[in-house]
């Protein structure tokens, strides 16, 4: 609950300052933030790209967030997406399968690239006690050459090189009930495959043996290791399970928001994930609320930017003051406990002396 509230307050404080930055341009910040929530729920179709948007970033902070609650900080979810998003989208393009079976090939595919990519941190970490900064980063630029390379040499495009060929319909996660339901919006299967994740991570995390170890481990790993818990493997599962995560939002965004892979550009919904999962307390369903948070800004930017002189950049600076009171939450957490503590003490001395003798 405490934990809900430093959210929500970060989010309120980074909404005012983006006001205020609107007041110092000139403009009206009631005008621009009424315009930015039209621009993300004006219409249905509206409604839907917002929820695409939001989708790759749920992937995302469950990714960063996972390797959070275990004690490491993977800062690679880029590099994973590339490579789960090539890894699928190589699938679509060279195999004939019928739909089902080619949408789980793809998906499986997606899963297993983003968990190797992350597999060498983890090994790295377990064994050589390399920070899994270090390795992750040089990971997502190793993933990039090789998408540089991949993609132009294999799956080059009909009409450009810096883009591989499109997938076939049946090879992408559009379906055509949630493109009519939401008015030819480019919402996809994705978003299911963004509520499953959550909701399975949160039964690992808190219900399951495995995710007690693995939190252990990130706790304090010479404790776990004295308790018997095998340190070493738990790192790697964990770096693997949070790879699998962002090669997942890789599959939702190459075959579900685009159709395509574009080369020389590493996806910065990669680097938002951290974001996400700092806002979302580096829960499930707190990352999955805080991606829509984020997908809602970056749908209604473009139309605040039409309908007023506010500029689109303006969003991603709001973004960031909101990260930026998130990461000072251990001022908010005080200032919130110290209510909370007072309230508490207040309920305590409006109980009658009677029945606190009788307590």
């Amino acid at each position: 609950m405490r934990n809900a509230i430093v959210s929500l307050i970060a989010i309120i404080l980074g909404l005012i300052a983006g006001g205020i930055l609107m007041l110092f341009i000139g403009s009206n910040p009631l005008e621009g933030y009424m315009y930015l929530l039209q621009g993300a729920f004006m219409t249905t179709k509206r409604i839907g790209d917002t929820l695409a948007t939001a989708t790759p970033l749920i992937f995302t902070g469950l990714s960063v967030a996972f390797a959070f609650r275990t004690g490491l900080f993977n800062i690679g979810a880029s590099g994973q997406m590339l490579i789960g998003g090539l890894c699928a989208s190589a699938v679509g393009l060279t195999y004939d399968f019928s739909r089902p079976v080619l949408l789980l090939a793809m998906i499986a595919a997606g899963i297993l690239g983003g968990a190797l990519w992350a597999f060498l941190p983890g090994l790295l970490k377990a064994k050589f006690n390399v920070h899994e900064v270090v390795a992750t980063i040089m990971m997502n630029w190793i993933a990039y050459w090789t998408v540089y390379y991949v993609v132009p040499g294999y799956f080059k495009g009909e009409f450009l090189e810096t883009e591989s060929k499109k997938l076939p319909e049946k090879a992408t996660l559009k379906v055509q009930f949630l493109t009519d339901m939401f008015d030819g919006s480019y919402i996809n299967l994705g978003i299911f495959l963004g509520i499953i994740s959550v909701v399975i991570i949160a039964f690992i995390i808190n219900k399951t043996t495995l995710g007690f170890e693995l939190k252990a481990v990130g706790f304090n790993r010479h404790a776990a290791e004295y308790a018997g818990m095998r340190v070493n493997r738990n790192i790697i599962l964990s770096m693997v399970i949070s790879g699998a995560l962002a090669g997942l939002g890789g599959v939702a965004m190459y075959t579900g928001n685009a159709s395509s892979i574009q080369i020389g550009i590493l996806p910065f919904q990669g680097y938002d994930g951290i974001a996400v999962a700092l806002l979302g307390n580096n829960t499930p369903f707190g990352v999955f609320f805080a991606a829509i948070l984020f997908g809602i800004l970056y749908s209604g930017t473009g139309f605040m930017n039409a309908m007023t002189e506010i500029p689109p950049e303006l969003a991603n600076t709001i973004i960031a003051i909101i990260i930026y009171f998130a990461a000072t939450s251990v001022l908010i957490h005080r200032l919130v406990n110290k209510f909370w503590k007072r309230g508490s003490e207040g309920n305590v001395n409006d109980v009658p002396a009677a029945k606190k003798g009788e307590a």
